[in-house]
């Protein structure tokens, strides 16, 4: 999956999660979880863990320079009531604040359009913060806005 002769997007092996940690850190802490509200520790092993279970259907897609790790993209599989193949969902995306605005993030959600393919999904979604104002640009070019809201409620 080389993008181009500096970029390199490949799935991330064992060997990289001392290079994954810093950007999996960097994107909690964008989303509020950080300091006080940090991840358990357990929760980002058992993340790191699934990537490399072959029963877990999620992957990690890692953004390479120059032999430095500058973004990810975690992906999973799931069914849905209204199609037969299996959907894709991107749930995290993440660039090296020193390296956005490069095309990485572009050339992250295109390698996980293509995984989908590969495994015969018609889609992928993905949902980001309203406040995101620098990823809805790029989403907005690569993607349609599907009309939906999020919903949630935190359990217990």
């Amino acid at each position: 999956m080389n993008t181009s002769n500096s970029l390199i997007i490949r799935f991330a092996t064992g060997a990289d999660y001392a290079n994954w940690l810093p950007l999996w850190q960097g994107y909690n802490a964008f989303y509020g979880r950080a300091g006080n509200t940090v991840l358990p520790n357990e929760i980002t092993q058992a993340t790191w863990g699934r990537f490399f279970n072959d029963s877990e259907p999620m992957y990690a897609l890692v953004a390479e320079s120059e032999s430095k790790l500058i973004g990810l993209a975690h992906y999973l599989f799931h069914r849905s009531t209204t199609l037969l193949h299996p959907t894709c969902y991107l749930q995290d995306l993440f660039v090296d604040e020193t390296h956005r605005g490069e095309g990485v993030g572009k050339a992250l959600i295109e390698a996980v359009y293509d995984q989908a393919k590969q495994a015969g999904s018609a889609r992928v979604y993905w949902h980001t913060h309203e406040s995101n104002i620098n990823a809805i640009q790029l989403y907005d070019k690569v993607a349609k806005k599907s009309g939906f809201l999020l919903y949630s409620k935190v359990l217990g």
